[in-house]
């Protein structure tokens, strides 16, 4: 099967979601579509407050994860400017995909939101009633992007597990 969603195709980070923004082809598209600068913005305006929180909160975690090894914040000075100029487009190592993990290489796999892990049968250790884990898989389950359910102190706890995940330890940027 092959990954369905936004972004770089080759991306080796990658969260999944269970739903799709009703912008452009997405609802039907089978593949991943690298997003162009501007893009983000116009399908926050189109489909609404919750897919600009994802995309925000998606910036503000590989900001703060800061780990060239893994997604390589391209010098940008704040989350914001890295939303705005990197995030899902071709060559950022980041992707939004609508399809089901598929575990079967050395990529970070982060599932949003607990409702949906559950769904997919997945094998998890869960930490706590917010975060799980399948250390073979690299994969994690964390709350929804979204301010109230990942908050900043909740993104601290997925940046320290992506790390221990992918063995990287750099240090964290302030959000």
């Amino acid at each position: 099967m092959m990954d369905t969603g936004l972004g770089d195709i080759n991306a080796h980070f990658k969260v999944y979601i269970a739903n799709r923004p009703n912008f452009a082809d997405f609802q039907t598209t089978q593949r991943v579509v690298p997003l162009g600068r501007g893009e983000l913005e116009a399908i926050g305006k189109t489909c609404g407050n919750g897919w600009r929180k994802v995309f925000n909160v998606y910036a503000k975690v590989l900001f703060a994860l800061n780990c060239e090894h893994l997604v390589s914040v391209h010098e940008a000075t704040t989350w914001q400017e890295f939303r705005d100029k990197y995030l899902l487009q071709a060559t950022s190592n980041t992707s939004l995909l609508f399809s089901p993990p598929e575990l079967t290489n050395n990529d970070i796999h982060i599932v949003m939101g607990k409702a949906y892990a559950k769904s997919l049968g997945l094998s998890l250790e869960w930490i706590n009633d917010d975060f799980a884990i399948s250390p073979k898989a690299k994969l994690i389950v964390c709350p929804y992007f979204d301010y109230r359910q990942l908050s900043n102190i909740k993104i601290v706890t997925l940046v320290e597990l992506i790390r221990q995940q992918s063995g990287h330890h750099n240090t964290t940027k302030h959000l």
